[in-house]
């Protein structure tokens, strides 16, 4: 047992648009005790913090009433310029918590859709990031797909070839071989194509220590939100290295007990929607043994 090294990965847990929406709602309601405020949707992939706000009196809402009063909160994916419509003429007030990487990513596609590129937003087209994206660029253009795979694209082949241009941006969690594998398609079929890589830099930096700490590891943990798209993304990614296993949290661990006991190496990562709390857990269990 004390012959086993265990590392923590440094990137592991709240990126810095996370921390902000967290902190910024908590903030919220301890200035406003007496206002209703309401979230649109999950703030963050992760129940336990969704848990957390809930007891505070901060509710999650899946859907907008037709009335409302207080403050409705913009979660971190973004959303279409029509919810925010709605959330104003239903008569809340807004606070808008997009991540600053994703507004980016909102800013260019706008701007490739505005000057005419055929746009390719590479990403999941069910997740709430990806969604807002498209929402924001048909405004300006009916040229717009989200395809995380070539085989996705496959049926606009001919229109893209007829269109000459294209433009990509990028889902911010999303792996960096869904972005070539995608380029590599989109050349032969255009004149011009305008690659926008807006994985952020969080997401970069923490897929690229988890793929080093796997190389030196016999087994990896990674710990957050099975719906956390950044989160399956890194157990995807380290799959290849070494043996890998994806986990919400501690009390997940005794499902794995023989792996762990028969690893000398482990090394642990987790999402950028995982609690440092969560984190801790896991790591004193692996440290105090299954």
């Amino acid at each position: 047992m004390n012959s086993r090294n265990i590392k923590l990965a440094k990137y592991a847990g709240f990126c810095y648009g996370v921390k902000r929406a967290v902190e910024t709602v908590k903030k919220l309601k301890a200035d406003n005790p007496d206002k209703n405020i309401y979230i649109l949707g999950e703030l963050i992939h992760n129940t336990q913090v969704i848990q957390e706000l809930d007891a505070m009196g901060i509710k999650t809402i899946d859907e907008l009433p037709e009335k409302g009063d207080g403050i409705c909160v913009i979660r971190s994916h973004g959303a279409s310029p029509e919810v925010f419509e709605n959330i104003k003429n239903a008569g809340f007030e807004i606070v808008d918590l997009t991540c600053l990487d994703v507004k980016k990513v909102q800013q260019k596609a706008i701007e490739l859709a505005k000057e005419g590129y055929f746009l390719v937003i590479v990403g999941k087209s069910e997740h709430p990031e990806v969604v807002a994206i498209k929402a924001n660029a048909e405004l300006w253009s009916n040229n717009v797909v989200v395809a995380s795979t070539p085989e996705q694209l496959e049926e606009y082949k001919e229109q893209i070839k007829k269109h000459k241009k294209a433009g990509v941006v990028v889902q911010t969690t999303q792996r960096v071989e869904n972005l070539k594998s995608i380029v590599d398609f989109l050349i032969p079929l255009t004149k011009e194509l305008h690659i926008a890589n807006t994985i952020c830099s969080s997401t970069s930096m923490r897929q690229k220590e988890a793929k080093e700490l796997s190389e030196e590891s016999d087994l990896m943990i990674v710990v957050g939100s099975k719906k956390s798209a950044n989160t399956t993304h890194l157990a995807e990614i380290l799959k290849d290295n070494c043996k890998t296993i994806h986990i919400e949290n501690d009390t997940e661990l005794e499902n794995y007990k023989n792996l762990i006991e028969n690893a000398k190496d482990i090394a642990i990562t987790a999402g950028a929607s995982t609690p440092q709390s969560v984190i801790e857990k896991v790591v004193n269990e692996i440290k105090g043994g299954i």
